[in-house]
This record gives structure tokens, sequence and C-alpha cells, in this order.
């Protein structure tokens, strides 16, 4: 079985040899050089004792070495997990007790947190990134592709974990390409022409998958940034000629606020997906007074991570619309008793398509509550028009009863949005003595602005159950996870207090 990235460099080796594959902050690695490499790294794991179907997780930032080792562990047959570098020694804890890794791979920033790990559960080894960044240069034997099956897992990226014990996503060999294959049909995606920028972490969905994998098997050049700055992502945009941005609101919202983007030179960029929350309406139209069309897509790791994203054409007269599905996957909204809504009724979205996962790794019943006849029940709120177009939402554990009524905080959150100067909004249940909830804004804006001023604007767009009834201004960014999304699990800790603390304005 042939279906892998390191089959996928090592032909682009011979086709394209002086291709930049990688660009790291104007580092960049050639196809040649990228899969020699990788060939000295595979040997350095295989002579660690990395074997077929043994996990291997990736403890560091972004870089050419994480980069470099993904594609490695590939090559000797084992399986990729990603750890998240912004978790505890505990947090890690957790993953490796969930994944079982035989090795660990780290930077030097990651290493203390490990070797805290390490001492409590000494069941896997450490390798240091520094081993790999010595293996650039050097003799190289090529080292041959250990074979494996389609079903195979490659990689394991794990959820969030916001609503409990975080699980790791199996990608199968098989979904990994029929998910990659799937998105090329709905994006303009050409052979040793793809070049994504990406600042978000590798160990992402996003980051490893649909920006390293993808990049890798199109024979692609990946612009890679260890971190996100606006101004830098603006002329990293324009000078090494981006073709594709994947990337949560927020990116979007920051870029278009940088100084020199009216003047920017855009025309490279050929598709610009969104995902996560909803792009503001300014920042829609100032991306389009550069020909550039933001379109909103909606997925899960479950699924392969894309699920469907919206036309090009629609994403302009219907911005809020995530597409009717891919060329293969399928969208179902249905009520709580599994039967599929009416156009405009809203209910769970499910997803099937062959980008899907067969489950979790080690956990059968998460599994199982999961993927039911079939499909993925994803926990997320939307709704379907005639034409099947899907509108996203929200979660449904985000949802607030309030007084018998449901009510969306992203619903909240975008009115909100619109008031001059506010910069970020968050909308969580609070307690409420009368309503047992009721809806709270947390809001950051750029001038002063007051509680009664967005309560009042809330008046005039919303009815009178969905008004907040606490409005909190914050100084500080508020907290969102490594893709850009809101930590609406902190936010509801935090905001649990807001009665006590504030007064209430209606």
């Amino acid at each position: 079985m042939t279906v892998s990235s390191a089959y996928a460099i090592e032909h682009w080796s011979r086709i394209v040899p002086d291709q930049p594959a990688i660009d790291f902050e104007d580092d960049v690695v050639t196809y040649r050089d990228l899969n020699n490499w990788v060939d000295r790294t595979a040997h350095l794991l295989s002579e660690r004792g990395v074997a077929r179907g043994d996990r291997l997780a990736i403890a560091g930032g972004s870089c050419l070495e994480w980069a470099v080792l993904n594609l490695a562990i590939h090559r000797v047959g084992a399986i990729v997990v990603p750890f998240n570098i912004r978790l505890t020694p505990s947090e890690l804890g957790v993953l490796v007790e969930e994944c079982t890794p035989a090795f660990v791979a780290c930077d030097d920033e990651l290493r203390p947190r490990l070797e805290q790990v390490h001492a409590s559960n000494p069941t896997f080894e450490l390798i240091d990134f520094a081993d790999i960044t010595g293996l650039r240069s050097g003799t190289c034997t090529a080292f041959p592709q250990v074979e494996v099956e389609w079903d195979d897992p490659v990689t394991l990226v794990f959820t969030s974990g916001t609503t409990g014990r975080p699980k790791a996503v199996i990608y199968t060999y098989t979904s990994l390409a029929a998910s990659m294959y799937e998105v090329s049909l709905l994006h303009d995606v050409r052979k040793n022409d793809h070049r994504p920028w990406l600042a978000l972490p590798l160990y992402t969905a996003i980051g490893v998958i649909y920006s390293l994998e993808r990049t890798m098997l199109h024979g692609g050049t990946l612009i890679l940034d260890r971190s996100f700055h606006p101004e830098k992502a603006l002329r990293r945009i324009q000078d090494a000629r981006v073709t594709f941005i994947g990337a949560p609101a927020i990116v979007y919202d920051q870029i278009a606020d940088a100084p020199d983007f009216a003047d920017a030179d855009l025309s490279s960029l050929r598709n610009t997906d969104v995902g996560g929350s909803r792009v503001e309406g300014d920042t829609i139209q100032k991306w389009m007074r550069h020909g550039v069309v933001i379109r909103q897509m909606y997925g899960q790791t479950e699924i392969g991570g894309y699920g469907t994203v919206n036309s090009d054409s629609l994403a302009v007269s219907h911005p809020e619309y995530c597409g009717a599905g891919g060329v293969f996957t399928r969208i179902r909204v249905v009520d709580p008793e599994g039967k599929d809504c009416a156009p405009g009724e809203i209910g769970q979205i499910l997803l099937r398509g062959p980008g899907m996962t067969p489950g979790y790794w080690g956990r059968p019943e998460a599994t199982a509550r999961t993927i039911i006849d079939g499909w993925i029940h994803t926990g997320d709120l939307g709704r379907l028009d005639q034409q099947g177009n899907l509108t996203f939402i929200d979660r449904m554990k985000d949802m607030i009863i309030t007084g018998g009524f449901n009510v969306a905080p992203v619903e909240i959150e975008t009115v909100i949005e619109q008031i001059p100067g506010v910069q970020e909004v968050a909308v969580v249940a609070v307690p409420d003595p009368k309503f047992q909830e009721t809806p709270a804004a947390l809001v950051r804006a750029d001038r002063e602005l007051s509680p009664d001023e967005v309560v009042a604007h809330c008046s005039e767009h919303l009815a009178d159950y969905k008004i907040p009834r606490y409005v909190v201004m914050v100084d500080s960014p508020l907290p969102r996870t490594a893709t850009g999304k809101l930590e609406k699990s902190v936010l509801r800790a935090e905001a649990y207090s807001v009665p006590e603390l504030h007064p209430k304005l209606r």
C-alpha cells in the first residue's frame, strides 16, 4: 500500500528536486534535501527501535524538525501523535496514558515538562529535536518504506478536551488520502503550485493534516511560521505568493487591521477559508476589495477536518453558509429523536464521508456515542435551507436555556461584534434565580464602551430574552484554543461568579 506522504516526497524529490518543499521563516528546504533528511531520520528512528504500529509523539513548536519527524515516522510505518505544546506536565501525562507512545520527540522548551511526565510514567523514551537537526546534512542511504495496510492508523489527533478527558481521533491511510482527495475537489489546488500559509501550530489538524500532509501530497510548498503576527503574515502572504489560507476569523480580522493591508498585493490567493467562528462583515469587505472571497467552512477532526465549505458565489451573498457538503461527504440535521429536521429548523448536525474516523484510540464507548449508524454526531447545532446549505448555529453544550427559551450565544456575539470598537466578545450562561440561567457578555473594546451601550445596541436587534443581563468589559484578550476558537469552558467557569460581582443591567 503506497498512499503515504513519505512516498509522495520521494516521488517529488525525483520530479521536482529543486523545488522548495517547506519555507520555514525563509529557511527553505527543497524536496531533494527534505527526502534525504527524512531518510536519515528514519534510519535514526529504526536504530532507536521505532517499529511499525508504534506511537511516536511529537511535542514541540512548529519548525522544520517537526515536519521531518512526521514524515520519517510515516516512513518507518509508525503512528504520529502530535502533542499540544501549551499543556502542563499533568495534562501531557494524560495524553501519554491515552496513546501509550513508545517515544516522545521534544524540543528544549518541552523537555522539562516531558521529563516530569517520564519520572512518574517511564514507559516511553525521549528523543531530542536537536538529534534531528544534526541529520540535516551528511551521507544518505535511502530508507526502504515500511509497508502498511490501507486501514492502519497513520496519525492520532487529540480533540481539545473541552468536554472532558481528551480523545485521540484516528486517521488511517485510507481516510487521510480520501479526505485530501475530496478537499482537492473543493479548492483550486494545482500540482507543484500549492502554497498554503500556516502560522497555527503544526500539532493541530489544520497544521499536520491540512497544511503539512496535504502540501507534501500535492508537491507544493508549505509557507510555515512558528507563530502569528499580523504584519509579518501580510508580508509573507505577498512575498511567498501564498495561494491558500485556512484560519480562524481572528486571523483575518487582525491581518485586515494591519497598517499596510489596504495597499497589499493579494492576487496570488486562490482559496481563503474560515472555520470555528464567523468573520465580521467589515473584515469580509476589506478582503473583498482585494478580490479575495472568504468562505465559511464547517467540519470536525472526526470527519477528517473538512466537512463542507461555502461556494465562492454564495460566500458573497450568504457568507454565513458553510456549503452543502463535499463531493462525497453528506450532511443531515436531526431533532432529538433522530428525525431529519425540516428546512430552516435547528437540530444536531450529522456528517458522513470518506474522511471520517473509524473511532477514538482505545475508547470504544466514546466511539459508539459519536458514530451511530455510520453517522458522526457532532454535538453542534445547525440548520439547512431548501437547497441543503448549512448554517452553523452553535455548540449544543454552549446553548443558553433562559426561561424555557433556547438562545444561541453566537447570535448575540454577532450582534455585539457590530458595535464600533468591539474587538472580541464571548457570551456564556450565568445563573439566574428567575430564569435558571441568563446570557452574560464578556466584551473587549479599543475605546470607551459602557455596558449600557452594549445592552442598548442589543435591544435594537434582539428579542428581549436574548439581550444579555450582564455585560463585563475586559482588558485582556479572551482565552482561545490553538486554532483560535474561544475557550468557552474556561469562560463559563470564570463567568459563574459574574452575578455576584456585577450589576444586573435589565
